[in-house]
């Protein structure tokens, strides 16, 4: 059975660590809601870029483009954007998962561009091949970093070392709720350019040169801005993610504090009832 002093220490202890969680997730709660507001500033000209894409295809019947065609090329290039930092509950672990529990995406014929050290760590462990790491990046997303990025895979692409470019990253929804997310950038098929059809008759738009060079010059742009826009989402989903774990961990510790001083006070009742019987022992003894 544990003494008082045992249960004094494991107090204190638990005590420390609460009041470190409390303060990692005010951290994360700050850093959610200036990336969250980044991500908000930056949607409309995401969605203006995605538009002009869309427009364009959806006004070119017999558009042929290497964007758009593919390759002969059966590797797949997955840009997966994680964490530096761990205690963040499931958020790096979900996004791994997106890939290893995918038939799809095998060591074999997978090739990661990691931003996050989490991942690198995780995927390696599976075997994938790093082929590029970014992690620093994910510290302060730039959009320096994202047209670096799709600068690196969209030529591995054009020059048939890759067929297929996905992204996976987390969506963030609001403060409790992330979504991983595995989305292929390139090349686009025949039902996405049909349902871009469908949904942008209404916003076609005239455009020199021809089609072909327009997505020549704008894809890459539109690549370059799903990317920071991943990146940003990935930033708040992160401390959402975090500020949740660290907030049931804070929550945890207030528990364990109520149980160890219910533990702390009968042990201490239990001393001074000894103590009393121990005195009217002795009393009943001298007498």
């Amino acid at each position: 059975m544990a003494t008082m002093r045992d249960i004094k220490r494991r107090k204190e202890s638990v005590t420390s660590t609460g009041q470190i969680t409390k303060a990692m997730k005010l951290v994360a709660t700050v850093k959610m809601q200036k990336s969250k507001t980044r991500a908000e500033n930056s949607q409309p000209y995401f969605n203006n870029m995605y538009n002009t894409v869309k427009s364009i295809l959806a006004g070119s019947e017999n558009i042929s483009h290497p964007y758009l065609n593919g390759n002969e090329s059966d590797k797949k290039a997955v840009i997966v954007i994680t964490s530096n930092k761990g205690l963040a509950g499931g958020y790096n672990a979900n996004v791994i998962k997106l890939l290893t529990k995918n038939d799809d995406f095998t060591p074999e014929n997978t090739e990661i561009y990691a931003l996050g050290r989490k991942g690198v760590t995780g995927l390696h462990k599976y075997g994938y091949e790093i082929k590029a790491d970014y992690s620093d990046a994910i510290n302060e997303p730039l959009f320096s970093d994202a047209v670096q990025i799709g600068e690196d895979v969209i030529n591995a692409y054009v020059n048939g070392e890759i067929g297929e470019i996905y992204i996976a990253y987390t969506v963030y929804k609001n403060t409790v709720t992330q979504i991983p997310t595995l989305l292929k950038l390139l090349p686009i098929t025949k039902e996405e350019k049909e349902d871009e059809k469908d949904a942008g008759t209404d916003m076609l738009m005239n455009y020199e040169p021809e089609a072909e060079e327009a997505l020549e010059m704008i894809v890459p742009k539109y690549i370059n801005s799903l990317i920071f826009g991943a990146m940003i989402e990935s930033v708040a989903s992160e401390n959402g993610s975090r500020m949740q774990a660290m907030d049931s961990a804070t929550s945890n510790a207030e528990e364990m504090i109520a149980s160890l001083e219910l533990k702390y006070n009968r042990a201490r009742q239990g001393a001074i009832t000894q103590e009393l019987t121990e005195i009217i022992a002795g009393s009943a003894a001298v007498e």
